[in-house]
């Protein structure tokens, strides 16, 4: 077995799955475990922990819940529609930057110049704002290209990255709506019984677009990142009651993406073998489920396990989900991080 810390010296033992209903830590550990190209360093996790309140603020830095721009970006009248809009951004929320020195993808909304995720809400915020029923199955099923193109239309003529896969999952999204759930995704929501890990399980079985499983080594590796993301933003826009109500968002991992990495890289957190890292700071396209891939998510995954347990030890008990959305968010504050990796997905 690989040191999960390389610069350890001795080898280092990942602690106990303990509860894992959805097998992304039990899957993703193996990974960390015998990873070849990315290794978590636990020293910078002890200093990530002790730095917590600094860097996110004491004010937010045991808090959960919506974030600064949520609620301006993101359409909510409390009824089925926004259940099913939360759905629909979520099954579109993958792979905003651009090709290597090429301008990212934005909108102008409100007069405030928005790109990546922000730009994806705010552009499906003005197409309801615009009358086009995004919420409706029968729409989402029929959408043309041209409509799609219209409702992500960019002042600077940019195409969203990977339109057609984003126009598929906008006709699977309206299609398994009418088929499995009557059109409403509330009805998904009802079925899961206020559990959001089988809210996830439902997503993943109903919408292929959702089932986030890669192999590794001829293992099942599972990272379920836009179903565990989709249950989080639907408790966040609902602010815990009614459809977003679970009892058990604790059992949720975060959600690996590319942001996350490039942040715990930023850290000291993650490190890499150098010629990945030279890879990826020479923005060089990674194939998705290529084993250097999987492993940066997966000991993603593992590092911010192992800094939930950290803070938790430090009096500072978070949800995984709440440690997810203050990392992203530190994210978008720091400009002078290296490279994220890239690699084209439909997962994140």
């Amino acid at each position: 077995m690989h040191r999960w810390n390389q610069s350890a010296d001795q080898e280092e033992v990942l602690p106990p799955v303990g509860v894992d209903p959805l097998g992304v830590l039990s899957t993703t550990r193996c990974v960390v475990e015998d990873g070849e190209h990315v290794w978590i360093n636990s020293e910078q996790i002890q200093t990530l922990s002790e730095r917590w309140a600094e860097l996110i603020g004491p004010a937010t830095a045991g808090a959960s819940g919506p974030s600064t721009g949520y609620d301006r970006y993101h359409f909510f009248d409390g009824s089925e529609r926004s259940v099913n809009w939360i759905l629909l951004l979520d099954a579109l929320n993958f792979c905003f930057w651009p090709e290597k020195d090429q301008p990212r993808w934005s909108i102008t909304y409100q007069g405030e110049h928005l790109s990546g995720y922000w730009a994806e809400a705010a552009a499906l915020t003005r197409a309801v704002e615009e009358g086009r029923p995004i919420w409706d199955a029968a729409y989402l099923r029929a959408m043309s290209r041209e409509e799609l193109a219209l409702i992500f239309r960019s002042e600077q003529e940019q195409q969203i990255p990977l339109f057609e896969e984003r126009l598929t999952h906008v006709h699977e999204v309206g299609r398994v709506l009418l088929e499995r759930f009557d059109g409403q995704f509330s009805r998904a929501v009802a079925q899961a019984a206020g559990s959001a890990v089988r809210l996830v399980q439902l997503l993943v079985e109903a919408f292929p677009s959702f089932r986030d499983v890669a192999r590794y080594r001829q293992r099942e590796v599972r990272f379920f990142k836009r179903a565990q993301i989709c249950v989080a933003d639907l408790h966040a826009l609902f602010r815990g009651q009614s459809w977003g109500a679970f009892h058990d968002l604790d059992q949720l991992t975060i959600f690996a993406d590319y942001k996350l990495p490039q942040l715990l890289r930023h850290f000291g957190v993650l490190e890499y073998h150098p010629t990945l890292a030279q890879r990826v700071d020479q923005q060089e396209l990674l194939p998705a489920g290529s084993e250097e891939e999987v492993e940066i998510r997966a000991t993603t995954v593992w590092a911010c396990e192992l800094l939930r347990q950290a803070l938790a030890a430090r009096g500072l008990p978070m949800k995984a989900i709440e440690i997810d959305q203050q990392l992203w968010l530190l994210s978008q504050r720091i400009p002078d991080m290296r490279p994220y990796h890239r690699t084209r997905t439909i997962y994140y």
